[in-house]
């Protein structure tokens, strides 16, 4: 049997009504964008006929006679002036529109979803903050988050940002890893990837956990407003330091909170160790500590990896070598330990005289070393001497001498470090992703923050001595001629590179008009090789 089709109004019928349900909705919002004043007259002069009816009712019966009498008066004298009616329709219509206009609902509370999370969060919190022993517990299953939670905020996407937590005064707050504990549990329940703050106040018995917001990246290698012996490592947070320096960024110019080390003989940490992941920016905290040195010293670089890193400055004026291979290294080390006797014994030999200390003595020397390790195995292959071992001498008595040594290592092999390296690099800088075991490992205390497993270059925790630990981000100070590096940085870098010497080795003299020798009496041996005092600076590698 042949099936017959639907009749037509059943088959066009939905059609019809949906395209005339849309007409209808279309003319609605027209009339409603079109009657929108009357509406909002209409609105406002029901409020309005609302307050004087409230009035009325709060008037006192013996005073509203009088006050009949006076409205009907001040009706009167509107009507005898001239455009009276006029103006005073013109003011009660302004006054409705006033009062019947749309006023932004403010948010009063949590929503739903937001007190769902706080509950979430109240009852993961209970086994840690609660015990059977408690009569009156602040955390119990089932109990009232309100009590215990307060000055919270939340971000468009629903995530917490702001969370004040009120704890019983017998959790042992004093202890690292309970702390632990209630931040990781923290970290978990609001949401991995950001950076979170936690603020214990134990007289309080308090935790203010806080979303911090990125450091910027904008902020490229300058010259910044320092004195001689201060070193930019970075920037951090606004309310971390009390000092701020204007710096150029992408946007424009604005004043940030730089990260200064001070070296020099009154520095408490004369000697700086960075360690990082591959990648993490540990080259480009050294170019940018030796771009800032080099206005008011001399820098010896010694590259481990010998990826040319630092090539951009070989043969400039005032970096004594570059070198890469491990026999320049050794003769470029030993050079630095012959200078640092010199310079301690022309300066003692000038105070027992009366006289101030020599120039060449007070002129700052850097010894940047990056990679040390790689030096160390090719020198132990070698049977030859490691490197590091040339640098006990710079490194215990270099803040005395004017000589500041920054190490730059990577955490698989900051075990190959010596004692000495490790006893004398007071300040302290971790780049790149770290897990607090590795950061406590290099810094000594573990950060107030929760590390993120994704950072830009140059991101990490700075410690300078015995101080806090400071979040850091590093000024962007690429390689110039590494073909990835944006034509700014380039730029920036370049600009910033002295200009290019014709002879690259030099000899050390004494500076004319320095004090002369006192007693000239039989000089230390400083041991084989040629007196310190004439060894010239050795030759790039």
């Amino acid at each position: 049997m042949a099936r017959r089709p639907l009749p037509r109004i059943l088959t066009s019928g939905s059609d019809r009504i949906a395209r005339s349900r849309e007409i209808a909705r279309t003319a609605a919002d027209s009339a409603t964008d079109v009657l929108h004043p009357l509406i909002t007259i209409t609105r406002g002069l029901r409020k309005l006929a609302a307050t004087a009816r409230a009035r009325w009712a709060a008037t006192p019966k013996e005073r509203r006679g009088p006050t009949l009498l006076l409205v009907a008066a001040c009706v009167l004298v509107v009507a005898l002036v001239p455009y009276g009616p006029l103006l005073a329709l013109v003011s009660v219509m302004g006054a409705a529109a006033w009062k019947g206009r749309e006023r932004p609902v403010v948010k009063t509370g949590p929503d739903d979803a937001e007190v769902e999370r706080l509950k979430g969060l109240y009852e993961a919190l209970v086994p840690y903050f609660s015990v059977p022993e408690d009569p009156a517990p602040l955390f119990a299953h089932g109990g009232d988050w309100s009590g215990a939670f307060g000055d919270y905020t939340f971000d468009d996407g629903g995530r917490l940002t702001r969370l004040r937590i009120r704890y019983p005064a017998y959790f042992t707050d004093g202890e690292a890893d309970s702390r632990a504990r209630i931040e990781q549990l923290l970290h978990a329940k609001s949401g991995r990837g950001r950076e979170y703050l936690f603020d214990w106040d134990e007289e309080g018995n308090q935790l203010l956990m806080t979303v911090l917001a990125a450091l910027p990246t904008t902020i490229a290698a300058q010259r910044f407003v320092t004195v001689p012996g201060e070193t930019v490592l970075g920037f951090t947070d606004a309310d971390a330091v009390q000092r701020t320096v204007p710096v150029l960024a992408a946007d424009g110019t604005e004043d940030a909170p730089p990260v200064v080390w001070r070296t020099g003989p009154r520095s408490t940490e004369p000697h700086l160790l960075a360690v990082g992941q591959p990648g993490s920016g540990t080259s480009s905290l050294l170019r940018s500590i030796a771009l800032q040195a080099l206005p008011h010293g001399d820098v010896l670089i010694i590259e481990g990896s010998g990826t040319g890193e630092y090539a951009c400055l070989t043969g400039r004026a005032g970096v004594l070598s570059v070198e890469c291979a491990l026999a320049g290294a050794l003769a470029s080390l030993e050079w630095a330990a012959h200078e640092t006797e010199r310079r301690l014994i022309a300066a003692n030999r000038a105070r027992q005289a009366g006289r101030p200390a020599p120039d060449d003595t007070r002129r700052p020397l850097w010894i940047l070393l990056d990679r040390p390790s790689i030096l160390g195995h090719l020198a132990a292959a070698d049977g030859r001497t490691d490197p590091q071992d040339l640098l006990q001498v710079p490194l215990r008595h270099g803040r005395a001498a004017q000589v500041t040594v920054v190490v730059a290592e990577q955490f698989d092999s900051v075990d190959s470090l010596s004692e000495t390296v490790r006893t004398h690099t007071r300040a302290r800088v971790v780049l790149g992703p770290a897990s607090p075991e590795q950061i406590r490992s290099v810094l000594g205390v573990a950060p107030h923050t929760t590390p993120t497993p994704v950072v830009p270059p140059g991101r990490g925790y700075a410690r300078l001595g015995t101080g806090q630990v400071l979040r850091l981000q590093v000024p962007a100070t690429p390689d110039p001629y590494d073909d990835a590096t944006s034509e700014a940085h380039r730029q920036a870098v370049l600009a910033l590179l002295p200009e290019r010497q014709g002879v690259t080795a030099t000899a050390i003299e004494p500076a004319p008009g320095s004090a002369p020798d006192p007693d000239p009496g039989p000089a230390p041996d400083p041991g084989p090789g040629p007196s310190p005092r004439h060894t010239p600076v050795p030759a790039e590698g």
